[in-house]
């Protein structure tokens, strides 16, 4: 009876772990369909990726330095041209 006893167990043993190997693959397959079904709709959507994102707002950022520095020289030069005709 013990024999018995011992194959049951094994055998049960085995059928969770081969059950525990299935859910598993299980749970990979269902993240990926997850994930390429986010990757989808956000696609769908329009919606811009970070690195562009980021790359968008260095270019902001540049442009408006660059237009601060312009700003300035006008300045000058206007100061320079009405200094120019009042002397």
């Amino acid at each position: 009876m013990t024999q018995t006893t011992n194959r049951f167990l094994d055998e049960f043993a085995k059928l969770m772990t081969d059950a525990a190997g299935a859910a598993d693959g299980l749970r990979k397959e269902a993240e990926q369909l997850f994930k390429s079904q986010g990757e989808r709709f956000l696609s769908e959507m329009d919606v811009v990726r970070r690195e562009e994102f980021e790359a968008v707002k260095a270019m902001a950022e540049k442009a408006r330095e660059q237009n601060e520095t312009l700003e300035a020289r006008i300045a000058t030069l206007e100061a320079q041209l009405a200094q120019g005709r009042t002397v």
